[in-house]
């Protein structure tokens, strides 16, 4: 990186530069000449000067010149005009003027703001760039918020001065500079004055700057420091709440917001003290011209004209001079902003840009062995992790690493994986040097993964398959609209030093997963699923996700069929009463109260239970149908029953689990409320009380809470409201609630319900799991498990993967590894979360049957188990860094050694 900002610019901008320089340049000219033109009028058509006799006319606009060696040129002879017309004229030219320099100043604002957007685009660029060829050991040193708060926030203001770094000192120089001339031409003193005041701007206000320069560095500091802080709150959310350290994190952010509002309110202060100052010289100068100007004037030695057109000409004289005294300002603050991000962003050594090159090519395979020689490592203190190993290891070997944490095991296979760099000795495939290897080679014929896992925001689907987007494979379509659009894109990306490719091109690397196109993915994909035991959990997040039938439509279209099938397959197997189906003419005693009395699903977020509630159309139904005061009592009654078992419990009592109606925080609430209720009459609560105890009722089912509530004669009620709801539902409701139909597929609706059509009993063990195995039967039956598995793909997994659970983030973070099919599969304890029968599980999976013979690659496997070692042809045993031991199972088990300690 260039060390000077100005230098950075101009490196980058300056044949830019130079030609909006030379159009201000021409900008000064008719700025010069609207300040002469007032004492033009002023002295000629208004006093009188040149028409002194009746009919006296003079020449307008004579353009002659002596040009050397040629002699005198006439252009334009000029016109002859009278006193008005002479007025009139010069009113005129003096309009084109304001015109003319009007559009100079949007011509060269406007320049300005695409040249500073365009340089603000080409350094955050370089920076993330920067970031990207970071060594490994950096990202260890620094904070992510504050790297982030440097390129959103802090570079900003470098976009702004772009535009300003050579043009403003120019244009804004050469106003105050014309100005200040014609000021001198018209009286000498009267200049002296203005040039004197200006000289005092010029040196007393940008010294006492100074300190508002470093009041603005330290506020820079302490809020980066705080957006860094709040980023560690952010990720140790968990640590702070384990360890009931809130209010310490309280304590701190308080301090640091204390220290930047004692900054900031120094600041204040200094920058109106300053701005004080500044406006008071401007102001004094006016007094001096209309004193001496004045006393001049009346002396005969200044005419009107003259005084007219210098107060005029000083009117734009501050403006200008005010702008040039900011923008000098503006160049310190904005070069110790870039002196900062220069020091955090000079990293060495930095990842060459060679090895980060795109490559569209398929990239060969790597049949080399992998050659570890003397290699040393060490942790950021400088402990040594590993001392000097040197081991080979083939193409299609299996490598398990076995040792005791803290053993080097880890330390080594992060070497390999490229995720530390040695401080001494090397790993080469074929004779080059790993860290040499470009990206594109190392990146897609190695795979490492570990316990550390990390997602980006996005779908499942696009997480897994990240380790296939290395280039664009297919161009997009676009229509002529985008074809322009994206056109001019490239443009300006290639102008800001942007790369033109497109995000919107299809990124995947199909054939490297094994398939042909999107069309067969999936089925190259499911193997690597099955194989990390990740499919189920797919399975459920499809279930309980709704579907979009527009996309999915093979599933939408069989939903009925599998309905009926699902109800054979029950009624087959003896468990006919493990769902309850929904029946328009019966009440399902499975579902909830509100379930019942709706019979269909919201489209949220357009219909929520409170908007529904508060419709008109169904507060009528309730007080047509006496539903209110009936659930009311209802929800009295659960609302005592609730209170009265639960409230001497912690609020942790698992009990609270079985309440879907009331949380264990509403206890207390509710306990008030009912002392309020006494008399239990609707009448005499107000409509948030009843608002609050009949939505009790809403979430209330017999066969689990079994308060003995619901009678016969309130569930043919309840449904001969439903009935009453569904055929007068007026058409702004009816759009927004979907009735459930048992020949139709409800899009608002999970797959699960849909399929289900009704709701399982609670008085089955194990009847949701029962349900879903049978479902994933089913959906293999049909042909239909992959698109099922698409819709769960499309699972939203949240910020850092956090949505999914830990054990299923390592399943996933495995299963994107295999999916490459490299050549050198490194496997750092991937697994560390899950238990150890799951472990050897989907170790045997991946080790002997998801990769047959001949097209198995190597696998170096850190173990946890020393017992799986025995699938793998040869072991490596590390113990304090070193290479303890080395072998196949039966040589290393017989022996009486570490390797025997760690199978005991």
């Amino acid at each position: 990186m260039e060390k000077s900002l100005a230098r950075y610019i101009w490196k980058n901008t300056r044949l830019q530069q130079l030609w909006i320089l030379a159009v201000v340049a021409a900008s000064m000219v008719p700025y010069f000449l609207s300040f002469d033109l007032p004492k033009q009028i002023v002295n000629g058509p208004i006093q009188g000067d040149g028409f002194e006799g009746p009919g006296a006319r003079q020449t307008f606009m004579h353009i002659a010149y002596d040009i050397p060696l040629i002699g005198h040129v006439e252009f334009f002879q000029g016109l002859q005009l009278n006193r008005f017309q002479m007025l009139m004229a010069l009113s005129l030219v003096f309009l084109a003027l304001v015109v003319l320099n009007g559009l100079f100043k949007f011509y060269i604002n406007t320049y300005k703001g695409r040249l500073g957007e365009r340089m603000l685009r080409r350094i955050r660029f370089e920076l993330i760039d920067r970031v990207l060829r970071f060594p490994p050991i950096h990202f260890k040193r620094v904070k992510s918020a504050e790297i982030a708060t440097m390129i959103k926030d802090e570079v900003e203001p470098m976009g702004g001065f772009t535009g300003d770094a050579f043009v403003s000192p120019a244009l804004l120089g050469g106003q105050a500079i014309t100005a200040l001339a014609f000021i001198i031409v018209q009286n000498f003193w009267l200049g002296m004055i203005a040039a004197g005041i200006v000289g005092v701007q010029a040196i007393v206000i940008p010294r006492m700057r100074k300190r508002l320069l470093d009041l603005g560095r330290q506020r820079q500091l302490t809020a980066r420091e705080l957006s860094g802080r709040v980023g560690e709150i952010v990720d140790g959310i968990g640590t702070i709440h384990g360890n009931d350290t809130s209010n310490l994190e309280r304590a701190d952010i308080a301090s640091r917001l204390g220290r930047i509002f004692s900054i900031r309110y120094d600041l204040y202060q200094w920058k109106f003290l300053v701005k004080f100052i500044n406006n008071f010289l401007a102001q004094v100068t006016p007094f001096l011209f209309y004193a001496i100007g004045g006393y001049l004037a009346l002396q005969g030695r200044l005419d009107i004209g003259q005084l007219v057109a210098v107060i005029s000409a000083y009117k734009d004289l501050p403006g200008p001079l005010k702008e040039l005294i900011d923008w000098d300002q503006m160049r310190q603050d904005v070069q110790v902003k870039y002196q900062q991000v220069y020091e955090q962003f000079n990293v060495e050594p930095l990842i060459d840009s060679r090895i980060q090159e795109l490559a569209t090519a398929p990239v060969g395979a790597l049949t080399s062995a992998l050659v570890i020689t003397n290699l040393s490592l060490s942790d950021d203190s400088g402990a040594r992790l590993v001392d000097h190993v040197s081991v080979e290891i083939k193409p299609n070997e299996t490598v398990a690493i076995v040792g005791p944490n803290g053993s080097g095991a880890e330390a080594f296979a992060e070497a390999l994986g490229r995720m530390v760099w040695p401080d001494s000795g090397r790993i080469t495939i074929d004779g080059r040097d790993l860290l040499d290897l470009p990206e594109s080679i190392t990146g897609r014929r190695i795979s490492y993964a570990s316990a550390d896992t990390f997602f980006f925001h996005g779908t499942l689907a696009s997480n897994l398959l990240y380790g296939l987007k290395h280039a664009p494979m297919t161009d997009p379509v676009y229509d002529e609209k985008e074809a322009l659009e994206y056109k001019w894109h490239s443009v300006e990306a290639v102008k800001a030093g942007n790369p033109t490719l497109d995000l919107n091109s299809d990124w995947v690397d199909y054939q490297a997963a094994g398939a042909s196109g999107p069309e067969d993915l999936l089925k190259a994909i499911r193997p690597v699923l099955d194989a990390v035991l990740i499919s189920q959990d797919i399975l459920d997040l499809a279930l309980r996700s709704t579907v979009n039938t527009d996309v999915h439509v093979a599933v939408s279209e069989h939903v009925v069929a599998l309905r009926a099938s699902l109800r054979d397959r029950l009624r087959d197997e003896g468990l006919d009463g493990i769902v309850v189906p929904f029946d328009f003419d019966a009440y399902n005693a499975q579902a909830t109260v509100g379930e019942n009395l709706l019979f269909g699903t919201m489209k949220r977020p357009l219909m929520t239970n409170r908007r529904l509630a508060a419709h008109p159309y169904f507060q009528q139904l309730f007080r047509e149908t006496g539903l209110s005061t009936d659930l009311y009592a209802m929800g009295l009654e659960i609302a005592e029953n609730a209170v009265e078992l639960f409230h001497d419990l912690p609020p942790d009592h698992p009990f609270f689990q079985q309440l879907t109606f009331m949380t264990a925080d509403d206890i207390p609430t509710y306990q008030a409320l009912l002392q309020k209720l006494q008399s239990r009459r609707f009448e005499d609560a107000t409509p948030e009380e009843r608002s609050a105890i009949i939505r009790l009722s809403f979430a209330y089912i017999e066969p689990r809470h079994r308060f003995g509530l619901l009678t016969d004669e309130l569930m043919d009620k309840i449904v001969s409201a439903r009935k009453q709801f569904h055929e007068h539902i007026p058409a702004d409701l009816g759009e927004l609630i979907e009735r459930y139909d048992a020949e139709r597929f409800t899009p608002s609706a999970s797959l699960m319900d849909n399929v289900l059509f009704g709701r399982i009993a609670y008085q089955q063990a194990d009847a949701s799991d029962r349900i879903r195995a049978i479902m994933g039967e089913l959906f293999d039956a049909l042909d239909l498990y992959d698109d099922v598995l698409a819709i769960g793909l499309e699972f939203d997994v949240g910020s850092g993967g956090k949505r999914l659970t830990m054990v299923q983030r390592q399943k996933l973070n495995l299963a994107r590894a295999l999916l490459k099919r490299s050549d050198y599969f490194i496997f750092n304890r991937p697994l560390s979360a899950l238990d150890q029968r799951v472990q050897d599980q989907i170790t045997r999976n991946i080790v002997q049957d998801l990769h047959e013979e001949g097209q198995r690659p190597s696998i170096i496997w850190v173990l946890s188990n020393a017992r799986l070692a025995e699938m793998f042809d040869r072991i490596l045993l590390f113990d304090r860094g070193g290479l303890a031991e080395a072998g196949n199972y039966p040589e290393l088990s017989e022996k009486n050694g570490m390797f025997k300690e760690l199978l005991s």
